[in-house]
């Protein structure tokens, strides 16, 4: 579990390309302080498992199924990525529940650079409107972001001077790709208010059970 509070902007030193995956050697600073074989870590809101740990650098390997769902297909050697380590039990949420397990990948459609700030205008898939809501929280690339408005195929969110600085995004550009993760307790919440499965608890299994 992840909070959506990047801890260091990394760089794609080699990709390794395997029949059915992709290999990521990446560098990095701060969070190779006790980071170790085995880890999670969060690299532009996928969660990856370290497979190899060098003295200036780690090393992933995304599955096919993370390079369908991600833009991690895309990336290219010298490319800066967003890493966050897990969550301790004890560690502050600064951001918001963050799993690492994208849903899908939006696109840039603008960039609107204001005084204090710059403004995103992102697209995302369909199927996932009803988790994309005004003030509600979302991760972009990793990234725990507020909603500031949302559209019948987009949503904007507000990058303030510090965010756009320590992340990548003052790296994208107007169509680039960018991982999403809505909301875990909103996609609960659907869940719930969809499912239509009837429940095995009926009034005659509880006088049978003798309540």
């Amino acid at each position: 579990m992840f909070s959506g509070i990047v801890e260091g902007v990394g760089l794609i030193k080699e990709i390794f390309e395997k029949q059915d995956s992709r290999q990521f050697k990446i560098s990095a600073k701060k969070i190779l302080e006790d980071l170790k074989v085995g880890d999670s870590v969060n690299i532009n809101g996928a969660c990856q498992t370290v497979i190899e740990r060098g003295k200036d650098f780690f090393t992933v390997e995304a599955m096919k199924e993370t390079l369908d769902r991600t833009n991690f297909g895309q990336l290219r050697v010298k490319d800066p990525v967003n890493l966050e380590r897990s969550l301790r039990l004890s560690d502050r949420l600064g951001g918001h529940l963050v799993t690492g397990h994208i849903d899908g990948v939006g696109e840039i459609l603008d960039i609107i650079p204001q005084k204090d700030a710059h403004i995103f205008k992102i697209s995302f898939p369909k199927q996932y409107a009803k988790l994309v809501i005004e003030k509600g929280s979302i991760a972009v690339e990793g990234i725990s972001l507020t909603v500031i408005e949302v559209f019948e195929n987009y949503f904007t969110v507000g990058i303030i001077p510090y965010t756009w600085e320590n992340t990548n995004l003052k790296n994208k550009t107007v169509k680039d790709p960018v991982n999403l993760e809505f909301d875990l307790i909103g996609k609960y919440v659907q869940k719930f208010l969809t499912d239509k499965t009837e429940s095995q608890i009926t009034w005659e299994y509880l006088k049978e059970k003798g309540w």
